[in-house]
């Protein structure tokens, strides 16, 4: 009966940890933003939103005292971006912007305005 009962413990110990392992690596589809979500975040985070009409005429006044960061993946900034953009690769999940926060702000660290440009 003891030998039962320590097989059924590293059954179940087996089956938990399956379990587990299907559930962290299951695929996920990330939902559709919307502009309350966007206007959201950037409530939150301090962001200013602007048109992209307007960010075309700042940048044609006075494009030195923007910073711009292209989030797309560094594949993407390669196949075109804003002339004089940096880019800052960052997959469009919270876990990604979490992570990554503390490398976005040593970015951001500038005199200059800071205006994130997500394609």
């Amino acid at each position: 009966m003891k030998i039962n009962r320590s097989y059924f413990l590293a059954l179940a110990a087996v089956l938990f940890t399956i379990g587990i392992v299907w559930y962290a690596q299951r695929p996920i589809a990330p939902g559709q933003a919307t502009w309350e979500n966007v206007m959201a975040e950037a409530d939150a985070g301090g962001y200013k939103i602007i048109t992209t009409e307007a960010l075309s005429e700042r940048y044609e006044k006075t494009p030195s005292e923007l910073l711009l960061i292209d989030t797309r993946q560094e594949w993407e900034y390669h196949t075109g971006h804003i002339k004089g953009a940096l880019n800052f690769s960052m997959e469009p999940t919270w876990w990604t912007r979490w992570r990554k926060a503390g490398e976005l702000n040593t970015f951001l660290g500038s005199d200059k305005e800071r205006v994130l440009v997500f394609y």
